[in-house]
């Protein structure tokens, strides 16, 4: 594991780099987490965080998702496990070996266990979570060698991008908590 990769790398790191590999994040790596971002985007107009997230497989979106706890009033409808149960309905199973999986934020323990039960190929993630993330932030979930799988995981992608839509979500949060 390469230096950046360790526990509290900064996700600002002028070079991003895949802490699996050891290797700076693709073109592509950028181009899918854009799309994350647009996903993410959405989720405030219904009370949601900005969170996003595209399952991408062989060059192609099998799957795609913005949190919507609020609006559906479910827990677990986390971006990441509404993108995963997406891609394994396209791709007719739940082993997504040859998936990789962009997220906006660190996914939080539960997204990171259903990345390590769903096997995900890869795991490429923008902003840090420094109060719930499970890829090494607060915990290390994906590469845990007592598990019987561990998830490559690439972090930093366009993560200023990530944490400024976080920072705008809960600074008009505290606005409106301010006048009400």
């Amino acid at each position: 594991m390469s230096k950046v990769a360790g526990r509290r790398a900064s996700c600002y790191n002028a070079r991003v780099v895949d802490s699996t590999l050891g290797r700076p994040a693709g073109r592509a790596d950028v181009e899918w987490m854009r799309e994350a971002l647009a996903e993410a985007r959405q989720a405030p107009a219904h009370g949601d965080v900005p969170v996003g997230a595209v399952a991408v497989a062989g060059g192609l979106v099998v799957g795609r998702g913005h949190n919507r706890r609020e609006v559906d009033r479910d827990p677990t409808a986390h971006a990441e496990m509404i993108a995963l149960r997406q891609a394994a309905q396209v791709l007719g199973g739940w082993r997504l070996r040859d998936v990789t999986l962009y997220c906006t934020l660190e996914p939080c323990p539960m997204c990171a266990g259903a990345l390590v039960q769903a096997q995900v190929g890869r795991l490429v993630y923008g902003a840090d979570d420094a109060k719930a993330g499970a890829a090494g932030s607060v915990v290390e979930l994906l590469r845990d060698p007592r598990f019987n799988y561990r998830v490559p995981v690439t972090r930093g992608v366009l993560a200023a991008e990530a944490q400024a839509l976080l920072g705008e979500f809960f600074a008009a949060l505290r606005e409106r908590r301010i006048d009400e």
